[in-house]
């Protein structure tokens, strides 16, 4: 009776747990369906060649343009700006906190780092617009050169700072999760801790840090409040920084609360921008996951 008991329990946790897992999975698919239906409407009203590499974007005129080529653009150029920033500061300071700060240090600098990511992300947004902005274009004009207060270069740089606790925290992690033997055995060899860190236990967490680095990624590709205040709304193809650009995020935003009908292509624009979007987070969760999969599986061989 009792191990039959124990049976009906261990089924129905299993029941629980798989239910669990399937929210998950239904919640991906109902949001990607969300979208891919109105996304195909909008293709069946404009181009969708043009969408992808036009260089056009102006939505509720009489010759509408849907090319969103700017818009990626934006996305891109700000995104890369705010990795530079990131990914330096975030893996520097998870390897002195794991590797030389004293646990005192330690448990005093990761708590202030880590209250970076409760920051507002319209605080973030007001610290760029009203601090980072004038500071560069001061700079720009001491150098000759022209800045818009909406810039790329503010929004980047302040997009920055808010995700290097994500890549802090999380490269944190992973090199302490690099077993004491590997770091006792170089030392015994004669490298020094430095030389330790940089062919051993860094190389060994590579692939739990680039996993770091990619959800980065996911996440300064996906604001909006930091871009809308201090990067500007324009779509602009430009490879200059100091100039205003936009994100995809915006764009959506913008053409969902506007006054245009529902089935109209201004507001259909934003779930083909939307499917897009989907779409790499999807490709760049995918990879995340094959990298922590990859640091398992090390971690693994390593610890045998």
């Amino acid at each position: 009776m009792k191990k039959s008991k124990k049976f009906n329990s261990e089924r129905l946790m299993v029941l629980v747990l798989a239910m669990a897992s399937a929210i998950s999975i239904l919640t991906t698919v109902g949001i990607l369906f969300s979208i891919l239906f109105q996304a195909i409407e909008f293709f069946q009203l404009k181009s969708f060649w043009y969408f992808i590499t036009g260089t056009e974007w102006s939505p509720g005129q009489m010759d509408s343009r849907f090319g969103a080529l700017p818009i990626f653009a934006g996305t891109f150029m700000i995104t890369i700006i705010a990795l530079t920033i990131a990914i330096p500061a975030g893996i520097g300071s998870a390897i002195y906190m794991s590797e030389y700060a004293s646990p005192r240090w330690r448990n005093i600098l990761k708590p202030l780092l880590e209250v970076l990511a409760g920051i507002p992300t319209v605080v973030y947004g007001f610290f760029a617009a009203l601090t980072i902005a004038p500071a560069i274009v001061s700079f720009a004009e001491l150098l000759g050169l022209d800045a818009a207060y909406n810039s790329a270069l503010a929004c980047g740089l302040v997009m920055g700072v808010m995700i290097i606790p994500v890549i802090s925290s999380l490269s944190d992690d992973v090199l302490r999760a690099v077993p004491d033997s590997q770091r006792n055995a170089s030392l015994a060899l004669g490298m020094t801790h430095s030389e330790t860190i940089r062919h051993i236990v860094v190389p060994s967490a590579m692939p739990g840090i680039i996993s770091a680095s990619l959800l980065g990624l996911s996440k300064a590709i996906g604001e909006t409040m930091i871009v809308v205040m201090a990067a500007g709304l324009r779509p602009n193809l430009s490879w200059n920084p100091l100039e205003d650009m936009t994100t995809v995020t915006v764009r959506i935003v913008d053409a969902l609360v506007g006054d245009h009908a529902f089935d109209s292509p201004d507001t259909l624009s934003a779930f083909s921008l939307g499917l897009v979007l989907f779409v790499i987070t999807l490709i760049l969760n995918m990879i995340s996951l094959a990298q922590i999969r990859k640091f398992k599986t090390r971690y693994k061989i390593s610890s045998l």
